[in-house]
Parts: structure tokens; C-alpha cells; sequence
């Protein structure tokens, strides 16, 4: 993945968060409880990084829950990193290789974890994730994260166990190579306001492993969402990453996500 679950930067911790929710409200009728959900976004942003060259996405997941916290479910996305060619030379031999590479079409990312309430105001998440891209070449990276929550206020963290690019000189500008041994820490506010109306302001730090912190960066953002009910929610988005390393130029997107 090119660098920030998910649908975009907000929801994609969002589709996730909305799906512990449906568990609080299910749990009375059955330990059990199966859902899904469907949206679409401007632009698909992880981390604060487009993975869709700045074009839309269409996402969708399907998630089990059971009354004892335990969670597992998985996510799909279309991506879009881009395409070019590799340059290889071997000064023993005095050859130059030239191949092309493009882009995998889809992103898939499978979970669990565990989530619990402490007490009314205080909540954590334990959990493990695969990012998968099946028709990409050397992508396919996995996370364990943790966070809490209280109140409004969440802080988390997540470190990268394993990535298939386990050899990483340098990445061009705008990407990211994700080996073991990367750490993302992010902190959100979440506010309810009136009329079905939601904010959240967010920010994050990714410390890559590799290039002796020549790709760390931070990002921030803001999320104003509406629920409507049986029609969604919708959401306009704002996004920003802090180096120059990467594309620096603000980000606006919109979201829908439809939970069934």
C-alpha cells in the first residue's frame, strides 16, 4: 500500500468503529450479529495518502461480531498506486535491466480483534490486520494495533509485523514501502452535534523502519458527517499531510457509507 480502515482516512477507521457500534445495539437479541456495509468516496486516503491517484472508490465489508467482543470481518477497496518502471544495474556483471510495473486493481484487508468497555466513559480495541493485494506484486503487509477510548478522545497505535518489500533503498515521492518494524501512531476527537450532524478531528505519525526516518511524516484532519438514517451516512472530509516528501496539498474529499 502507498501511503493512511477505512473508507478513506476517516471512515477507514470508521467503517470498523460504526460496526463495534451495531454490536451494542444487537447483543440484546442474540450474542451473535452479522453485518455489512457499502460506500463510496472522491478520493481513497490511508494515512493521509491518496491510494487511488486522487480518484473515487467503491468499498464494502462484511463483519461478525459476537457479545463477548471478539470481531472479525473483512474489507475491499479498488486502488490505484500508479505505474512505471524499475531500473536495476549490477556493476559485477556490467548489466542494466530495465521491467515496467503497474499498479494491483484492489485492496483486501481481513481482521479480528477484541473490544470491550471498561465503564460508561472508557473502552479499548485490540486487533490484527492483513492488507492484502492480490494482483500486486511484493504489497502485502499486516499490522497488531491497539487503542483506547475515552469519551470523545481516542489515542492508538499500530506496529507492522510483517510486509512482502523487505528490501526498501528509497521510495519515490508520494510512496511508501511497509516492512517489519513500522509504528503508526494516530489520536481522534469525535464530537456529536445537533441535528445528526458529527465531527471528528484527527491526526497521525507513521515511523517507517527503513531510509533512517527519510519517509516518516505526519498527517491531520477533519470529518463533518450527517446520518440519514436509511440513506447513510455522508461526510466531507479534509486532509493534510506535513512533509514534502509526499504530496502536500490539501485534500478534500466526500463519503457516503450505507451499514446493512
Amino acid at each position: 500500500m502507498t501511503t493512511t480502515h477505512r473508507f478513506g482516512t476517516a471512515l477507514a477507521l470508521g467503517a470498523l468503529t460504526m460496526g463495534l457500534g451495531s454490536l451494542q445495539t444487537a447483543v440484546a437479541q442474540s450474542p451473535h450479529n452479522f453485518s455489512a456495509n457499502i460506500g463510496a468516496v472522491s478520493n481513497y486516503l490511508f494515512r493521509g495518502v491518496t491510494q487511488t491517484q486522487d480518484k473515487p472508490a467503491i468499498q464494502g465489508g462484511l463483519d461478525y461480531e459476537h457479545i463477548s467482543g471478539f470481531y472479525a470481518g473483512t474489507w475491499i477497496s479498488n486502488v490505484d498506486f500508479g505505474s512505471g518502471y524499475e531500473f536495476e544495474i549490477d556493476l559485477a556483471t556490467d548489466t542494466f535491466d530495465v521491467s515496467s510495473y503497474s499498479s494491483p486493481g484492489y485492496e483486501l484487508d481481513l481482521y479480528l480483534g477484541y473490544a470491550a468497555a471498561i465503564n460508561d466513559d472508557l473502552s479499548f480495541d485490540l486487533s490484527a490486520i492483513y492488507y492484502a493485494y492480490p494482483d500486486g506484486n511484493d504489497l502485502d503487509f499486516a499490522e497488531l494495533g491497539a487503542s483506547g477510548t475515552w469519551k470523545w478522545l481516542t489515542l492508538g497505535l499500530a506496529y507492522t509485523v510483517y510486509g512482502q518489500a523487505d528490501k526498501a533503498d528509497g521510495v519515490k515521492s508520494g510512496e511508501a514501502v511497509f516492512i517489519q518494524g513500522d509504528w503508526y501512531y494516530y489520536a481522534a476527537l469525535d464530537f456529536a452535534l445537533p441535528y445528526d450532524f458529527g465531527l471528528e478531528l484527527r491526526g497521525g505519525y507513521y515511523d517507517f523502519d527503513y531510509n533512517d526516518g527519510g519517509n516518516d511524516y505526519g498527517h491531520w484532519g477533519v470529518t463533518i458527517s450527517r446520518d440519514a438514517g436509511e440513506f447513510g451516512t455522508f461526510s466531507l472530509n479534509y486532509d493534510q499531510v506535513g512533509r514534502d516528501t509526499y504530496d502536500t496539498d490539501p485534500q478534500f474529499w466526500v463519503g457516503w457509507l450505507k451499514e446493512f
